[in-house]
């Protein structure tokens, strides 16, 4: 006679193991639930309505006012309900901000820190309008009842790409570190083209303008300076003078 198939137990100890851990699982998603519940309804989490709810660290320049709107609609609310990625967003978004970070500290405080973008010269844009540029060619609004001893670069525009702008700047930054301390009496410099910087400065109560070209900044200015007086006798009326050919001072 045909032996019989054999006969295949139930498994058990699987289902009991798999119904084990399932048990275990569903008991971890509602304690986590019941966490997230609790943190963002409980009023020890949350953000008070005063400065003592949110510091903000670093802010100098930045308006304080722009920035604290960023984080108006949180006041009142849990600490863990701020969307702290898209508050950062909204804060890179503020011109003087070049970069921030946001911390949640126990139980429901927000510690807000920005890296304020430092300024370099003043842009004088064509439509007069004056305003402040970093190094890295960003355009920043000048924050009210503060002086800066910059000098004011032309041939910026607010067309112009950051990187057009950068390049213009790191050229200006150049001409400016080579002329040392003649610099100080630099008050304008045309940046609209890097490969003929010009200043305008005061010379004798008389405002000249030089085509620098885009090397030896210091020896064309001493060049034009010690040889001014003897200039002035023949071209007392010309404003505008080229120091690119390093052995010669030409009119324009």
């Amino acid at each position: 006679m045909p032996k019989s198939a054999p006969r295949h137990q139930f498994p058990w100890k699987f289902v009991v193991y798999l119904s084990f851990w399932i048990l275990i699982l569903a008991g971890v998603a509602f304690a986590a639930k019941e966490v997230r519940q609790f943190v963002m309804t409980d009023p020890h989490f949350t953000v008070e309505a005063s400065d003592l709810g949110i510091t903000y660290e670093g802010i100098q320049y930045a308006p304080p006012a722009r920035v604290k709107q960023v984080f108006a609609s949180d006041l009142g609310l849990s600490a863990f309900h701020v969307p702290l990625d898209e508050r950062r967003r909204r804060l890179l978004a503020i011109d003087w901000v070049q970069d921030a970070s946001l911390t949640r500290l126990w139980p429901n405080r927000l510690v807000v820190r920005i890296r304020e973008r430092k300024p370099v010269a003043f842009v004088h844009l064509p439509a007069g309008r004056y305003l402040l540029i970093d190094a890295e060619g960003f355009l920043l609004s000048p924050p009210p009842r503060v002086r800066f001893d910059f000098p004011v670069m032309t041939g910026i525009t607010a067309e112009q790409s950051e990187a057009e702008r950068r390049d213009r700047v790191l050229a200006m930054q150049a001409l400016i570190a080579n002329l040392g301390s003649a610099a100080k009496q630099i008050s304008e410099v045309n940046a609209a083209n890097v490969e003929n910087l010009r200043i305008t400065t005061e010379i004798d109560q008389h405002a000249v303008e030089l085509w620098m070209g885009d090397s030896n900044f210091s020896s064309r200015y001493q060049h034009f300076i010690a040889h001014y007086p003897e200039i002035r006798k023949t071209s007392e009326d010309t404003a505008v003078f080229d120091l690119r050919l390093d052995d010669r001072i030409t009119t324009r």
